[in-house]
Order: structure tokens, then sequence, then C-alpha cells
């Protein structure tokens, strides 16, 4: 895509009370590792929640499925990670989702 791609990132601040802000940012290099986008962002863990086209999770925040190949790795590029124009990534502290995970119980 010339100019970049679109992608979201869901900066995630708690799984248990389900509190996330989208943010969108345009003109995305899908060739930059995904350790210079995470700088970008701000240092932590990306994983992907949606690409276009694909099923979407029953999960409000993400899901808890796939860790292995949905996680990013900071050595990789954006599109070798699976990364495509109009792609959703959730963005969140690692030590925070293996606690939810461990435990998903929701507070409201």
């Amino acid at each position: 895509m010339a100019g970049g791609s679109v992608v979201t990132v869901r900066l995630v601040r708690s799984f248990e009370h389900r509190n996330f802000k989208p943010v969108v940012f345009h003109g995305v290099n899908l060739e930059q590792t995904v350790h210079d986008f995470i700088r970008f962002v701000i240092e932590d863990t990306m994983k992907i929640i949606h690409q276009p086209h694909g099923a979407k999770t029953n999960e409000l925040v993400m899901s808890l499925e796939d860790d292995n190949t949905l996680i990013l790795q900071d050595n990789q590029t954006l599109k070798a990670a699976g990364v495509a124009n109009e792609t959703e990534l959730a963005f969140f502290r690692r030590e925070d989702y293996g606690l939810y995970k461990a435990n998903p119980k929701t507070a409201w």
C-alpha cells in the first residue's frame, strides 16, 4: 500500500475490567520490525486481535488463545508477523496478561 498501512492498536489498561483504548496509526511501514514499531508506540507486548476479513473473538479485549502465533516477536517485521493493512493489535504488559490468563475473571 502506497504511503503505508493503517494499524489499530488497543492500549490495554486492565484485562479484569476490560479497559482499553483503541489508537489508529496511519502510514505504518510493514517492513519495519515489530521491535521498532513497539518502540514507536512504547516498550511492551503486542498481539494480533483481528486481521482483515477474519473471524473476531468473543472476548471483549482479546482472545486468550494462539499466543505462540499471535504475540508479535521483536525480531520480525510487522509483515512477517502477520500484520496487514487494517490489522488490529493489542498492546499490553505481558505480566498483567499472564495473571489474567491464569485466572480470567472479569470485574464490573
